[in-house]
């Protein structure tokens, strides 16, 4: 299921996502497109697991319901009249602490990419990402994981290698409360010590810093996608890091 402009029918009762035993996650979505920003809510709606709390057409009426709301996660896109998305991102963390803002946007420009995860965003996704694909984000991103768009990966490499590798592991670890304590340590530093990487492992690691996602590695590799998953979890422990972002700036910066 992709995202359009389009706003969908609900659906038939008892279609769509089983309702989860936890709490939704609260969501204010803030895009200046007024079709497309019902459309989503719409599509979010389908998912027992997420609740749109509020919407704004633009930065400004964001600022005044986030802290009104306190939702858990900001949807924001980038190109909003008057002030832009990611110049909004500190605004929008000083009126409501609590609240993860997650780029929802068709920039897929690297400064804007860079910009938002130096300003406080838990993200950074494209508007043409799969609609299940984005309710995992949210959820990723509520609970204080980094999540960026697997497209936008050699961006961000090629971005953070400009700007040294111990400033990169510290915009892409995670923030707030939910990663508190987590290991900023450079990249390059992380493997000291520990186990090495298997053959298959290094193989999934390369298609990692390129920017594959699962699926994409899956076919380059001919393996089981559930196969990839594993091996990720292996890399990311033995490498000590807390993401695939992080793992693609190591591997990316090990070959330089």
């Amino acid at each position: 299921m992709t995202i359009t402009t389009a706003i969908p029918l609900a659906p038939p009762a008892g279609v769509g996502h089983q309702p989860s035993a936890e709490p939704p996650v609260t969501l204010l979505v803030v895009d200046d497109h007024t079709l497309f920003r019902r459309g989503l809510i719409a599509l979010l709606g389908q998912d027992a697991g997420l609740l749109v709390v509020g919407e704004a057409g633009d930065a400004a009426e964001a600022l005044r319901l986030a802290p009104q709301l306190l939702p858990q996660v900001i949807l924001l896109d980038n190109h909003l009249p008057g002030v832009m998305g990611v110049d909004a991102i500190r605004g929008l963390r000083e009126v409501s602490p609590a609240s993860r803002v997650l780029m929802l946007t068709v920039s897929e420009d690297g400064q804007d990419l860079v910009a938002a995860l130096r300003n406080g965003a838990q993200g950074y996704l494209l508007k043409t990402i799969d609609g299940d694909l984005l309710a995992q984000a949210i959820r990723r991103a509520a609970r204080g994981e980094p999540v960026v768009s697997p497209e936008l990966m050699g961006k961000l490499v090629a971005a953070f290698q400009s700007q040294g590798v111990a400033e990169a592991a510290a915009l892409i670890a995670p923030a707030g409360p939910a990663g508190a304590g987590a290991s900023t340590q450079p990249p390059e530093a992380a493997n000291n010590g520990a186990a090495p990487l298997s053959p298959r492992e290094e193989d999934v690691l390369r298609e990692i810093a390129r920017g594959a996602s699962n699926k994409e590695i899956a076919r380059a590799l001919d393996i089981a996608e559930t196969t990839v998953k594993i091996h990720v979890q292996h890399i990311l422990r033995k490498l000590g890091l807390s993401s695939r972002v992080q793992a693609a700036v190591y591997a990316s910066d090990r070959q330089r």
